[in-house]
């Protein structure tokens, strides 16, 4: 695999394991430091550093809940200090609850969309500036195929999930000219990390026949992160084996 992203530095928010774990893995393949993060499961998240550290870049580990702003304030410091920069950002990071809308409090309605959507807005914001410095950044959000359809029993989610889309697109025309893309992800059904992706009750809707995987994912953001995406700014990519189009 070529080492495309040598030398550069990626957060990725919520990788201790399943998506978040896939993409953190392919960029240390594709040569890049990286900044693991997760709200809680320590030892998972240090499973993800030494996969990445596997591959002969270093790995950070940045424990913190990415809905709390002094949390994400105290991350985004750390690994700016032990690199000097973040040039690839990859929210990852999300909670998915399900409870009918009229039963819903504003601790359910804020606790989805501070970790999606105002996690994403601190992340960037906190790292945006050495991109602008450099004058290279890349920046990738997660939407979601069922977000974006909208969610039975899931409004925040969707709420949240088309706010990062807003917010993806907002970034990338404001900061285009400084050598910056953003652009989102819509994964449709993925397996959790060794889950079947043959299952029979989810596969019935996916034309290509399968679940896909945490690589198939990873390696849509191993593009979107290489010098050969630089053209590729304001975009959503649904990765999902055709069940939208």
């Amino acid at each position: 695999m070529d080492r495309t992203l040598t030398g550069k530095t990626a957060f990725v928010s919520g990788s201790g394991q399943n998506i978040g774990r896939g993409v953190a893995v392919r960029l240390a393949q594709l040569g890049a430091n990286v900044v693991v993060n997760g709200s809680s499961n320590t030892q998972a998240c240090e499973g993800t550093a030494t996969a990445v550290r596997a591959h002969g870049v270093e790995a950070m580990v940045a424990m913190g809940d990415m809905s709390n702003a002094q949390d994400v304030e105290r991350i985004t410091k750390a690994a700016l200090a032990q690199f000097g920069a973040i040039d690839i950002l990859v929210n990852n990071a999300a909670r998915r609850p399900h409870k009918p809308f009229l039963e819903m409090s504003d601790d359910d309605w804020n606790g989805v969309v501070d970790v999606a959507l105002t996690g994403s807005f601190r992340t960037a914001r906190a790292f945006l500036p050495g991109m602008v410095e450099q004058g290279w950044g890349r920046i990738i959000n997660f939407a979601g195929m069922k977000a974006i359809k909208g969610y039975y029993e899931g409004a925040p989610i969707s709420a949240a999930k088309h706010g990062v889309w807003g917010l993806t697109k907002a970034l990338s025309t404001e900061f285009a000219s400084k050598g910056i893309t953003a652009n989102a992800i819509s994964p449709g059904q993925i397996a959790k990390d060794g889950g079947d992706t043959q299952d029979p009750k989810r596969v019935g809707s996916i034309p290509a026949g399968f679940m896909g995987t945490s690589e198939d994912i990873a390696a849509a953001v191993g593009y979107l992160a290489s010098p050969e995406a630089r053209f590729v700014t304001g975009q959503m990519i649904a990765v999902n084996g055709g069940e939208t189009t």
